[in-house]
């Protein structure tokens, strides 16, 4: 039976193509891409005891045991899941992840149940990652990106929402980007962000590589960190800044870690376990700039956010944390802008309020 291979990676990313990943979840979790659903042919335990088996025994005894682990009833059920998914999916690809054996017998066996002959690819998830790795090098070297800057909470974010041709890397990153930016869920893995990056910005060169508007950005977003060659590539592009008001500042902070953070949690738990989580979210999240803020201002701010939590708890009204947000943007964050600015104030072109950055951002880009 011919068994074809797919080696044409970048048509996969820039056509959406469907990926069927059957490596072990263990695998998957360390790091996959945007497109891909797992169904493994070995679960862990299969592939933990089958490596232990090839250390000691050799490929064909691992094999056999391999056969033996997955015959009857498990098979059944593994090749139910994939022709489901290939009948869904037509137009999809299949790996494991150096495109070997494993993606050979799952092939092999979609074939013989449903008579679908689904591709692989060739060298499995391993080549497709270096793939990504090679074309976000080259990314860096080519995209056209103007930078944009401003204080926290200025609102960044809301003006990237408003523009084509962005690159969201809070978005990528699960993140928003300051002490306080974690979510109610995880962040991607360092290598799930990266694949994501990647292939954002080969779909963004494929359609012509226009002008691509980034937020200014330290070397790590939470605990992921930017490849050091975008990175390079963001501190000498051209930097347009978002000035607001204090007030304006203090509303959008509000807006994101106290009213979006806490929906956050009280979707995915209780309405009570969900406000109690985030209360630990922000109390700890200020708790990790303890020692930049000194003793005496971090104990200020503290007892502002203690009674904030309390009266928000009582009254439903999150405009309470508006007094040591205020505190924290004014004593803590400006004083860092102010110091890092200075680095960059050569690079800036534009600076204006929201409306004049918007237009400002749309005018260069057409």
């Amino acid at each position: 039976m011919d068994l074809p291979e797919i080696s044409d990676y970048r048509r996969l990313f820039l056509q959406h193509s469907p990926l069927l990943d059957v490596r072990a979840p263990v695998e998957f979790a360390e790091g996959a891409f945007p497109d891909a659903t797992n169904m493994p042919l070995l679960t862990n335990e299969e592939r933990h005891l089958i490596g232990i088996r090839y250390k000691n025994n050799g490929q064909e005894a691992a094999v056999a045991l391999g056969r033996e682990l997955i015959d009857g009833t498990p098979r059944q059920k593994r090749v139910a899941a994939w022709k489901s998914f290939v009948e869904q999916n037509p137009v999809g690809v299949l790996y494991c992840f150096r495109g070997g054996m494993r993606s050979r017998i799952s092939q092999q066996w979609i074939a013989e149940e449903t008579g679908i002959i689904y591709p692989r690819v060739k060298g499995g998830y391993k080549a497709l990652r270096n793939f990504l790795l090679d074309e976000l090098e080259q990314s860096a070297k080519v995209i056209n990106p103007v930078i944009l800057g401003g204080r926290t909470g200025a609102g960044k974010t809301i003006v990237l929402q408003q523009l084509n041709d962005v690159l969201d890397l809070e978005g990528l990153a699960w993140h928003r980007g300051s002490a306080f930016g974690r979510h109610a869920t995880a962040q991607p893995t360092q290598i799930d962000f990266e694949n994501s990056l990647s292939i954002q910005l080969l779909r963004h060169r494929a359609a012509g590589n226009p002008q691509l508007v980034i937020e200014d950005e330290g070397k790590s977003i939470g605990s992921r960190h930017l490849p050091r060659s975008l990175y390079d590539r963001i501190c000498a592009s051209p930097l347009v800044l978002l000035e607001v008001s204090i007030e304006e500042r203090v509303g959008n902070s509000v807006r994101e870690y106290v009213t979006a953070a806490l929906s956050e949690y009280q979707a995915l738990y209780t309405e009570k376990a969900g406000f109690d989580m985030w209360a630990d979210y922000i109390t700890d999240s200020l708790g990790r700039i303890k020692k930049r803020l000194g003793g005496m201002r971090y104990t200020t701010i503290n007892n502002k956010l203690q009674s904030a939590i309390h009266s928000l708890k009582n009254t439903g009204d999150a405009t309470c944390h508006s007094d040591w947000i205020r505190d924290l943007l004014v004593e803590y964050y400006d004083p860092m802008y102010d110091y890092q600015i200075k680095n960059k104030l050569d690079r800036v072109v534009f600076h204006g309020n929201k409306e004049q950055v918007i237009d400002y951002l749309k005018a260069v880009k057409t």
